[in-house]
């Protein structure tokens, strides 16, 4: 079987892990989670250089920041089918005293999440405090991060924009998660944000644009192509073209499913889109 079609089942199962987290506690964002679902794979599967076993500091290794950590659901998913913990632990997601909460925390432990996320805006900061201190210890490995497109209307983001070019922050790689949407409808309808590349590439950073982002093969392209252009002075940006959604025809072209979670028929429905390949937990 060809490499890509193994990945393609990750996503499938990934997808199916989204659904079904979310349904049982009646809460959650599958809608950003699915949109994004390729990119998690492609990421964790493939790009990133990672070490056997997890620790904090994460010398030597990729590291990967989640700032919009509302889309938990697929970070905890990968993670899980990446082995950083049982799968089986899927089936705690929001539950009192459960390691996997709404919103990625770190006190309880959970191995594969180094900062707690969800309070938008933040997550460019910490990410490129990640990539100096990485240039101060001499470790050519790189910093991935993800970060919403509704979240980028928090100004903190612009102040760390302009920093990372300004400090030459050139072992960072920041994807934006262009699905047009926020909980509250269109991005255009709730603050415009204009044409991000331009202004992207006017605070210094070198810009490039994956337009079919729910394409498995072509997220591992852009992928590679950013990793190419670390390391020249500029910090790096991938303009992520998604569907919130994606792969669930009744949750896509909509914010609805933002931050709504499926009923019982709903998520039949769903899952019948998306047919078991790796296993439920």
């Amino acid at each position: 079987m060809p490499e890509i079609e193994k990945l393609q089942d990750f996503v499938t199962q990934t997808r199916r892990d989204i659904l079904r987290m979310v349904h049982k506690v009646n809460s959650g964002h599958p809608g950003g989670s699915l949109g994004c679902t390729e990119f998690f794979v492609a990421l964790y599967h493939e790009i990133m250089t990672l070490k056997d076993g997890f620790d904090m500091d994460g010398k030597n290794e990729d590291l990967f920041f989640l700032s919009n950590g509302h889309i938990s659901p697929v970070y905890y998913s990968v993670l899980a089918r990446k082995g950083y913990f049982p799968v089986a632990e899927l089936n705690t997601f929001r539950l009192i005293d459960s390691r996997l909460q709404g919103h990625p925390t770190t006190h309880e432990g959970l191995p594969g999440i180094r900062i707690a996320s969800g309070s938008l805006g933040q997550g460019m900061s910490v990410a490129l405090g990640a990539a100096q201190a990485k240039k101060l210890n001499n470790d050519d490995t790189l910093i991935y991060s993800l970060h919403g497109d509704g979240e980028l209307q928090e100004g903190q983001n612009w102040e760390a924009i302009m920093y990372a070019a300004g400090k030459k922050v050139d072992n960072i790689i920041a994807t934006i998660d262009l699905n047009g949407k926020q909980i509250d409808g269109a991005t255009d309808d709730v603050l415009p944000m204009g044409d991000l590349k331009l202004k992207f590439e006017a605070f210094g950073w070198d810009v490039l644009e994956i337009k079919e982002g729910n394409d498995l093969a072509a997220v591992i392209q852009g992928l590679e192509d950013a990793k190419s252009r670390t390391g020249q002075g500029k910090p790096v940006c991938i303009l992520l073209y998604t569907m919130m959604g994606n792969g669930v025809d009744f949750m896509m072209h909509t914010h609805a499913w933002h931050g709504k979670a499926p009923n019982d028929e709903q998520l039949e429905n769903a899952l019948s889109q998306n047919v078991e390949t790796l296993g439920d937990y």
